[in-house]
């Protein structure tokens, strides 16, 4: 069965001059480029999540402003569908697992943003719906975080994150990794 690319929420307020601009966006977008022109080229299954929100006061991901458009630099193309959602996890009140459902998934790879909130919350339902799941480390882009009033650095967030989804909930690897898996099968 072919796996089902899931781009989480790569859109224009996690970039630079974003509302919420993350750490290491840009590379994390170069290596889910990569992964999209991969699927494409295999012709296989591709969906993107936008994330919308819906809280009264929300900074960022704001309905009909530009910031919450998905990248210019990994536009949806026909045929492949766009999954709105107004909570972290992907799943949460969507059309997701239905559609996943209906065209017979079983393997989803998954990267884009926020490693801390969507993705983290994305993974751990996927998994939990069934799905095998294969997390791409490096296509993947998070922020520092404080807590107690300590500053946690963001490749610190990174790698505990995936330190942590990594064996229980899904398979955590490289974007090389991944394409090099490919070509052994």
């Amino acid at each position: 069965m072919k796996p089902t690319l899931l781009l989480v929420d790569i859109q224009n307020d996690y970039f630079p001059g974003g509302k919420m601009e993350l750490v290491n966006m840009e590379p994390a977008t170069r290596q889910a480029q990569q992964l999209l022109s991969y699927f494409r080229s295999n012709q296989w299954p591709v969906v993107f999540i936008q994330h919308l929100a819906i809280k009264p006061h929300a900074s960022f991901f704001i309905p009909g402003t530009t910031g919450a458009e998905i990248h210019d630099s990994i536009l949806p193309i026909e045929n492949e569908p766009v999954i709105t959602k107004k909570f972290p996890n992907s799943f949460r009140d969507t059309s997701l697992h239905t559609h996943l459902q209906a065209s017979k998934v079983t393997q989803l790879v998954i990267c884009g943003a926020m490693t801390h909130m969507c993705i983290d919350t994305t993974t751990r339902a996927a998994s939990d719906l069934g799905y095998s799941c294969t997390l791409i480390s490096d296509g993947c882009a998070t922020r520092d975080l404080v807590f107690n009033e300590q500053k946690v650095k963001a490749a610190d967030v990174q790698l505990a994150y995936m330190a942590a989804l990594n064996g229980s909930f899904a398979q955590v690897i490289s974007t090389q990794q991944f394409i090099d898996m490919q070509k052994t099968e």
